[in-house]
């Protein structure tokens, strides 16, 4: 299983709102310090204010900054509202007509119960627990004050 790009950036935008909390900070800033795509960020935030994580303020000094308590906001409801397919094989999906084995092999189970698995240790980590550590990622980040 591997998270897509979009999930990764989410994330890590939503990390540096919350060690950035004192200010508005810019796609430019992010993009800049990750060595990411400029354009992709601004889809990645896009996707973020949609949810109603993110608010985004227009115009000169603007930027980003998170729109809810980083201890309301957890990774799991993250993690699932921005990956946009988490079928890990075929027959988890819509389609599972297009295995053979469908419905005669334990493997779906135990791909399923591992997916339920990994969004479950998901669902207990929020951004404020994920960014306990908010000097040294500032410092990671090296945003001003």
């Amino acid at each position: 299983m591997r998270l897509t790009a979009h999930t990764d950036y989410g994330l890590r935008m939503l990390m540096a709102l919350a060690v950035s909390s004192d200010r508005l900070v810019t796609i430019e800033e992010i993009a800049d310090r990750n060595r990411i795509s400029r354009n992709h960020l601004m889809k990645v935030a896009q996707s973020l204010v949609g949810l109603g994580l993110v608010r985004s303020v227009r115009g000169r000094g603007g930027g980003l900054t998170l729109a809810r308590d980083p201890a309301t906001i957890r990774m799991g409801t993250v993690a699932r509202a921005l990956e946009a397919d988490m079928d890990l094989v075929a027959c988890l999906g819509d389609e599972p007509a297009t295995c053979i084995f469908s419905g005669a092999c334990r493997l779906t189970g135990v791909l399923r119960q591992a997916l339920d698995a990994f969004f479950a240790e998901m669902d207990r980590l929020t951004l404020a627990e994920l960014t306990q550590n908010r000097s040294e990622l500032r410092e990671r980040l090296a945003l001003s004050a």
